[in-house]
């Protein structure tokens, strides 16, 4: 193992988007996005961007794969059950109809990103777009079981989740030496690119009426085990992508100000389930090295947080200071 492990949180910044005049609390949560924080949709699809097999969900209630990219609950889900809330199902499952619709629904789909062409190499996948115009859709779902005005009620009192920018650094501008966009762009240039893209996505979800929108940093990419595997030889981060991140950023605190982190673990460079250097491999299957103490390790595979590091990011959300949360935490936004 690691002497000296430092953690590497996804999250850097939570960053809060709009109005926050409504006095209810949050009843409905939804969630936009990429692998980070699905919860299934990508089992309904047919692409290769899945987690659908064992040992996935290995640490779940059901210890079964539900599609989640962890080895047991994400993000949404423990926000959801620190709360008291009851959990958001994908917004393909079957089982979302009626009643239920009043919880909330999650949209996110693995590999997708804030360009169209990110995760190109997985295709069938639920662009954030496309996420845009399901929510839009649901609404109309709702509005028939409860109402146009209770509907635009729920979903303005409701909470945001959105978790987007890592794939498209290391799923389009880095996938490939001398990529398309990496010819378009200089980094310096197709960070502020991407910004512009992103501030046109969370103008379209303010568009349908969400308000209490928590928005996501991207934290080290150069340091996940994926990119330690490919590009480092002593355990030192790919200089690249940490550069990515820090332009990242800065840039998307700025801009959303225009619209209005210290764990112990084993190791934080070595994921639990994986194969070749640092278990940073391919993706966790059935024939992958295991980690017998789960908790013990910040990446559950290659790219994703374990379940314990999820709580622990999910903690800084809920309670955090103003050296990571920004402008407040998510406990503050609640009781406003």
């Amino acid at each position: 193992m690691m002497k000296n492990p430092r953690f590497f949180t996804f999250f850097l910044l939570i960053l809060v988007l709009g109005d926050l005049s409504s006095n209810a609390e949050a009843k409905a949560f939804f969630v936009f996005g990429d692998s980070l924080v699905d919860n299934g949709n990508n089992n309904y699809l047919v692409t290769t961007a899945r987690a659908d097999a064992p040992p996935y969900g290995i640490d779940y209630p059901s210890h079964r794969p539900t599609g989640r990219f962890s080895n047991g609950l994400n993000i949404p889900d423990i926000i959801s059950e620190t709360n008291g809330w009851e959990p958001t199902l994908p917004y393909l499952s079957p089982e979302l109809t009626g009643q239920k619709l009043l919880v909330g629904a999650n949209f996110a789909s693995a590999g997708v990103g804030v360009l169209n062409d990110t995760g190109i190499q997985f295709v069938n996948i639920i662009r954030i777009y496309q996420q845009l115009n399901l929510f839009k859709q649901y609404q109309q779902r709702l509005s028939e079981v409860i109402g146009r005005e209770e509907t635009d009620k729920v979903v303005k009192d409701s909470l945001v989740l959105i978790t987007l920018g890592g794939n498209d650094f290391v799923n389009n501008y880095y996938l490939v030496p001398f990529s398309i966009r990496s010819q378009q762009y200089s980094l310096e240039d197709y960070v502020p690119f991407v910004i512009s893209e992103y501030k046109k996505v969370l103008h379209r979800l303010y568009q349908l009426g969400a308000r209490r929108v928590l928005v996501t940093g991207t934290g080290p990419l150069g340091c996940v085990p994926a990119e330690l595997a490919q590009h480092s030889r002593n355990g030192e981060c790919a200089a690249e992508l940490m550069r990515a991140a820090a332009l990242f950023n800065p840039q998307l605190v700025q801009m959303l100000d225009q619209l209005n982190r210290k764990f112990g673990f084993v190791t934080s460079k070595i994921a639990c389930c994986g194969q070749g250097p640092y278990n940073g491999v391919g993706l966790c299957t059935p024939l992958s090295n295991l980690c017998p103490n789960r908790d013990a390790y910040v990446f559950w595979d290659p790219f994703h947080p374990s379940e314990r590091a999820n709580r622990l990011i999910v903690q800084q959300i809920l309670t955090g200071s103003n050296t990571y949360m920004h402008p407040m935490n998510l406990s503050t936004i609640l009781a406003i």
